[in-house]
């Protein structure tokens, strides 16, 4: 400032006019400052265009993609609240019923136990070739609900207890699971549902079985076949809600199809909403198999069940296998399943 004061008037004199034009004259108002908010914004130069953009207005390009006219995606907005609101919301609710289900049933129900006891003397029930397919769909599954989960609640969840570093790591080894082992989902999906859609039509005997509750409910037996009307149900939903869940994971996978960004938020909470659906029976199916009936899970771990337990749960099954209609013969040389011991 003492420099600029010691230079002649003459230099001094367009500074001055510059000041006074930029700041104004004794309360002088601009007309930026006299113009309302909205007017204020149609002086910006290329106020209107920005608006028109975001309101979905499409330009021009070489580009030959359906989308590369359209500058700003204004639907992804709607598409999160949509995402991290009702559908996780969704999510939560029911998987909590799911689970709280499962204690009421088992609060009030408790284990099924073989009512005879295990007799040492087992029957074929599950191939290899039915134990690979099962287990290969059932881990695929738990990978891919531990990995889709975690995208939905990841950084409400994880991301406080983890760190922001190790969730990066965590979400980065998500991604790349759920994107290879979805096809490799599909695959395995296919190959179950050939493999046991024979055994899986309904009739009177499988409503006679819902009326009883399955024997879950009530301590009835009610006869089933080699399935039973509750598998039959799980077998029907993984065709149907499992196809949803594919068909849109592969809309997610390869976006290379001529979808438009439109057509992926839409398949994402399509896909969401039937991976929750699945994982909340699923959730059931594991009880019943595990926890909830004994002897259940030696059947898919070694093949063979005790026939104790097959006459309980599925008479008329084990009817047609003593008479030697049935594919899976009596085997009384096979001992039971190891770490289960046998009662006379």
């Amino acid at each position: 400032m003492i420099r600029l004061l010691r230079r002649p008037m003459l230099l001094r004199l367009p500074l001055i006019a510059l000041a006074f034009g930029m700041f104004g004259l004794g309360g002088a108002v601009s007309p930026l400052q006299a113009a309302g908010r909205h007017e204020a914004s149609e002086l910006i130069p290329g106020s209107a265009m920005w608006r028109e953009i975001r309101q979905g207005d499409s330009g021009f390009t070489n580009s030959p993609d359906r989308e590369h006219g359209n500058l700003i995606n204004a639907g992804g907005e709607d598409w999160r609240q949509i995402r991290n609101g009702p559908v996780s919301a969704f999510g939560r609710w029911i998987m909590g019923a799911a689970l709280l289900a499962v204690g009421i049933v088992f609060l009030i129900r408790g284990r099924i136990r073989v009512d005879n006891g295990f007799s040492g003397e087992t029957v074929e029930r599950w191939t290899p070739m039915d134990r690979i397919i099962h287990w290969l769909v059932a881990v695929l599954f738990v990978v891919l609900s531990i990995t889709g989960l975690s995208f939905l609640y990841g950084k409400a969840v994880l991301l406080p207890w983890m760190g922001a570093d190790a969730f990066a790591a965590w979400a980065a080894l998500s991604k790349t699971l759920h994107n290879y082992g979805g096809p490799l989902f599909i695959a395995s999906l296919v190959l179950m549902i050939a493999k046991w859609l024979r055994y899986n039509n309904f009739n009177k005997v499988d409503a006679q079985w819902l009326a009883k509750g399955g024997g879950i409910v009530t301590k009835a037996h009610p006869s089933a076949e080699y399935l039973n009307a509750g598998e039959k149900l799980w077998f029907w939903m993984i065709v149907i809600v499992g196809a949803g869940v594919s068909i849109t994971g592969l809309i997610l996978d390869f976006p290379n199809f001529n979808q438009t960004r439109e057509t992926m938020q839409q398949a994402n909470i399509l896909h969401a909403i039937f991976a929750l659906s699945m994982l909340a029976v699923f959730i059931g199916h594991v009880y019943i198999a595990t926890l909830g009936t004994e002897g259940a899970l030696e059947g898919m771990v070694y093949g063979q069940v005790d026939v104790e337990w097959a006459k309980q749960h599925h008479d008329l099954w084990y009817e047609e296998v003593a008479k030697g209609t049935a594919d899976a013969p009596v085997k009384p040389e096979t001992k039971e399943p190891p770490g289960k011991p046998a009662t006379t």
